[in-house]
């Protein structure tokens, strides 16, 4: 829902599930919870941080890092109410991400995807910044795992309009979700560079779905080089995806990352116009509602899987 850099002084405001958040950082401990003071409705995201804690602007009142009020200017050293305690949410911190979960026990959250690589030696982390994109988020997350499209839609980043066929591949079902390994000739080189695989190389491309939002693409380069993308879409409402997308690399190390930022963006953006304008806005997880071709398994089966989550047989988010 947010990049952790981006969470440092003032209060951050963020929406999740049409659900308007705050997110603040106290002595080091990140706070997720409803951006409104419990006291009279106003958005804490208007307040500023202390040392101690983020601060309401209408009145003055505290809250620390475990949401409790601990401070009432009006009336020091009195008792607090019990009922001055933000409603806030299980957070973590991974990835260069803030992840939260508004349904499940804060004692006990769901774990988080995996991300390979992201702590090994050798390898670069990069935290793009965050892009919205006016679509649903399962549109996005099926586009980023279609491997049919890249002829089309990404022939002015890395792709070759004349390498339009697609291998076989086949998804396997894992506890959370599926992984896919998918290998083709197709190379991952920016089209605007000379680099090119030796004759024959067959690009690796492994897939892992972690449903219901979250995928990981990691791409075997010539050489052992390795490249892993997180697909985080974070679903601001029915119709607005806030996408985050950490990269893990250990090559082209020099480069700065502000063009590894740019080449990202690029990518993404030539999806857009795909998510956005794709019909019905909701995503059909009936699968006899629209036909599909052998190249579409990985999309069958994260639709399978978020019907088997139980959502219903149109996505909505």
């Amino acid at each position: 829902m947010a990049r952790a850099c981006d969470i440092a002084g003032a209060p951050v405001k963020a929406t999740l599930l049409d659900e308007q958040l705050v997110i603040y950082r106290i002595k080091g401990q990140v706070v997720v919870a409803r951006d409104v003071c419990p006291h009279r409705g106003v958005p804490l995201t208007l307040g500023f941080h202390e040392e101690e804690g983020i601060v309401c602007p209408y009145h003055g009142l505290r809250f620390g890092e475990d949401g409790r009020c601990n401070r009432i200017p009006s009336s020091p050293g009195q008792p607090i109410p019990a009922k001055l305690h933000l409603t806030s949410f299980a957070v973590e911190e991974r990835y260069g991400l803030i992840w939260t979960c508004l349904a499940c026990d804060p004692d006990n959250p769901p774990p988080l995807p995996t991300m390979p690589h992201w702590d090994d030696a050798g390898f670069q982390q990069i935290n793009c910044p965050a892009f919205e994109v006016k679509g649903f988020a399962g549109r996005q997350v099926e586009g980023f795992l279609d491997v049919a499209h890249f002829a089309w839609i990404h022939t002015d980043t890395f792709a070759d309009p004349d390498n339009q066929q697609v291998p076989d591949y086949t998804p396997q079902e894992t506890p959370f979700g599926f992984v896919a390994d998918y290998w083709s000739s197709v190379g991952n080189y920016p089209a605007s560079t000379d680099f090119r695989a030796p004759e024959g190389f067959q690009w690796l491309r492994h897939f892992e779905m972690h449903l219901p939002f979250t995928a990981t693409l990691t791409i075997h380069f010539p050489a052992d080089a390795r490249l892993v993308i997180m697909n985080a879409a974070s679903p601001v409402s029915s119709r607005v995806t806030r996408m985050f997308a950490p990269i893990a690399r250990n090559f082209d190390l020099h480069v700065p990352v502000e063009d590894v930022h740019a080449f990202n963006l690029r990518v993404f953006e030539e999806d857009r116009l795909m998510v956005e304008t794709q019909r019905p806005e909701r995503l059909p997880l009936d699968l006899t509602l629209e036909a599909h071709i052998p190249a579409d398994r990985s999309s069958i089966a994260y639709r399978r899987g978020l019907k088997k989550m139980g959502f219903g047989d149109f996505f909505l988010v």
